[in-house]
């Protein structure tokens, strides 16, 4: 398979490289990060994208928020 240079801006490569793996390529952290994400998604429905990035964002916060509730309990409990 034949390669291609891509010109990233540094935010994006500093983005990119926090995530990669160790074992890992540029090239196979890009194609991870990207593997539910298609470019025409991007394009074609780019407000459906973001509503539904949005929702996912939401429901994680809503997820660390019921864990920060949970721990905080486990300690009121603990020092009772």
């Amino acid at each position: 398979m034949g390669t291609k240079s891509v010109r990233l801006d540094e935010d994006v490569y500093e983005r990119v490289k926090a995530h990669k793996q160790d074992d890992e390529t540029f090239s196979e952290a890009v194609a991870r990060l990207m593997r539910d994400v298609s470019l025409l998604d991007l394009v074609d429905d780019g407000e459906a994208y973001a509503a539904e990035r949005a929702r996912e964002q939401k429901e994680a916060l809503k997820r660390t928020a019921r864990a920060d509730t949970e721990a905080a309990d486990e300690l009121t409990d603990k020092r009772s």
